[in-house]
């Protein structure tokens, strides 16, 4: 199999031209991941097709086009637009109500949503049907405050040269703002400490979450 992408807790490997596997390094929700997918696909938000699951891999639709990330670190000049679409990207998927079966993380009484909790740049596809939403392995039920206060955070703090210097994150981070309808600032401070029990994050970006948590700040400082 051909290696076509590398994620820190997962590889995605080219079975054919309609088909990828996406293969845990170690055992992951796979079906629970799954099932939330076939749900928001039927739900008419653009998520991969589910062909098949086990413990540690998944077979999904094989999407052709580049990551948001891609595309911004070639094309810095498309950060307001972007930004913007991955903001509505947030407003149609907090539209949903969250199944009762989905593990809620940042509850908000009564009226839970599905939350991604990872919905940066490198995990949204444009291909030629439109952006479409990948790797739901974080995802729970819960208050689009956080969901959005995740995204916030993971750009202001996110090690990637491409995002940091070509970009400028402050202008990322206010073009979602722009696109979405969620004011996130009373999550903030609650994902930063979430944030920082990740155990994938990189030296520079634990350093960035400690100063905001250590600061207690309504916002990132990006």
């Amino acid at each position: 199999m051909e290696l076509i992408a590398r994620g820190r807790d997962a590889d995605v490997y080219a079975l054919d031209e309609s088909r990828v596997l996406r293969r845990y390094r170690r055992e992951g929700p796979t079906e629970q991941e799954a099932r939330l997918m076939s749900h928001l696909a039927a739900c008419g938000y653009p998520v991969p097709k589910v062909y098949e699951v086990t413990r540690t891999d998944m077979v999904l639709e094989r999407l052709t086009g580049p990551t948001m990330l891609e595309v911004l670190s070639r094309r810095p000049w498309r950060v307001g637009s972007l930004g913007r679409t991955l903001g509505r990207l947030h407003d149609r998927l907090h539209a949903l109500p969250a199944p009762k079966w989905l593990p809620q993380r940042f509850a908000t009484p009564g009226d839970d949503r599905v939350l991604h909790l990872d919905l940066h740049p490198g995990n949204v596809m444009l291909t030629r049907r439109g952006p479409v939403v990948i790797d739901w392995r974080n995802a729970g039920a819960g208050d689009p405050a956080a969901d959005v206060a995740m995204t916030m955070v993971t750009v202001g703090g996110a090690d990637v040269p491409g995002l940091a210097v070509r970009l400028g994150r402050s202008l990322l981070v206010h073009s979602v703002r722009r696109g979405c309808r969620t004011d996130p600032a009373g999550r903030i401070g609650e994902v930063v400490e979430a944030k920082l029990a990740d155990p994938n994050l990189t030296p520079a970006e634990a350093a960035w979450l400690r100063r905001r948590a250590g600061g207690r700040t309504g916002k990132p400082d990006c």
